[in-house]
């Protein structure tokens, strides 16, 4: 399916470590469904980027295709978008090294995940934690993107793939477009169960509801969520965080605004909203896991998608990719 001119292209990847939690998916994937008819829009299995920590290699692989599954599955049509499989398109690569000559050692070296990472990482300080921000930026100026959706984590690194598009274009014309921060409309941020002053994540499955978890999961972790000693049911996001992280979290699923959720529990007590929460969200989820079950029942029928994806990918990423060549002197014959 070839992208349409007139268009502007939207740029998102997820690395392939696990399951999707509800937060990504009530802030970023249930919105991006929307998007296709006003953007043409590529959702990347970032593979490459998971290999800055050691994977266990069918662990990685089994991953891979459950998150191309779940991408579908969650709403995002393979034919009206381009979903594919980063390492599938191995103009990512190519990119990233030409990048790498235009991409100060300085500039990394002051990369907060950067700093985080390798804290955390101390044996395995590899040379791909530090110029992860270079194959990034390759993901997004490949496709001539004019729009990433970023949270704060990833702010920073958007910003040295706008340094770097424009140092190029400084030297040899204008041969990326500088891409800018997509901004969702508003939604509420989805916060950690266990500790609802951080938001979800997949990194911490107690404090996690994940699109694929069973019915009984999810009302466990639900059960446990943090709230207060005040039985009062608010939003108050600075004194009751989780109080008014379940109310919004029941408003993402049930359709319902937070006023309207406060009216129908007030009085009930916390065991009740934790109920109803549950019910909600189990009851959200539920098609989206059926699908994924058909979905992943079928494999040959998904790997054949990922293929057809990564050529459409590939067609795209070969022209930005040739005439970056062309720019820098490479000779093509």
């Amino acid at each position: 399916m070839k992208q349409l001119e007139n268009k502007k292209t939207l740029y998102s990847g997820v690395q392939p470590s696990g399951n999707i939690t509800i937060g990504n998916y009530i802030g970023a994937i249930r919105q991006f469904t929307l998007l296709s008819d006003q953007y043409n829009c590529l959702f990347c299995v970032v593979d490459l980027h998971a290999l800055t920590v050691r994977q266990i290699p069918a662990e990685l692989r089994r991953n891979t295709l459950e998150l191309f599954a779940l991408y579908i599955a969650a709403g995002l049509d393979p034919q009206k978008n381009i979903i594919y499989c980063q390492s599938h398109v191995p103009e990512h690569a190519e990119l990233t090294w030409i990048l790498n000559c235009f991409t100060y050692m300085g500039e990394l070296s002051r990369m907060t995940q950067f700093k985080d990472k390798s804290a955390r990482n101390q044996d395995n300080l590899n040379a791909g934690l530090f110029t992860y921000p270079v194959l990034m930026a390759s993901d997004i100026l490949l496709y001539q993107t004019s729009l990433v959706p970023v949270g704060e984590d990833q702010r920073q690194h958007l910003e040295i793939t706008r340094d770097i598009a424009e140092r190029f274009n400084n030297i040899y014309g204008n041969v990326f477009v500088v891409p800018e921060a997509y901004i969702p409309k508003e939604t509420s941020k989805i916060l950690s169960l266990s500790d609802p002053l951080r938001k979800m994540s997949k990194s911490e499955p107690d404090g996690a509801v994940f699109l694929l978890d069973n019915a009984d999961d999810i009302r466990r972790k639900i059960r446990r969520a943090v709230t207060d000693s005040d039985a009062e049911i608010r939003i108050d996001i600075e004194n009751k965080p989780g109080v008014s992280n379940l109310l919004q979290i029941y408003s993402a699923f049930s359709g319902e605004s937070t006023d309207e959720a406060i009216g129908r529990f007030e009085g009930q007590g916390y065991g009740q909203l934790k109920k109803g929460v549950a019910d909600a969200v189990i009851a959200g989820v539920e098609p989206i896991q059926k699908r994924y079950q058909e979905l992943i029942a079928d494999k040959g029928m998904l790997h054949q998608q990922m293929m057809n994806n990564a050529e459409r990918a590939r067609q795209i990423a070969a022209r930005t990719l040739r005439k970056v060549y062309k720019k820098v002197g490479l000779y093509q014959g």
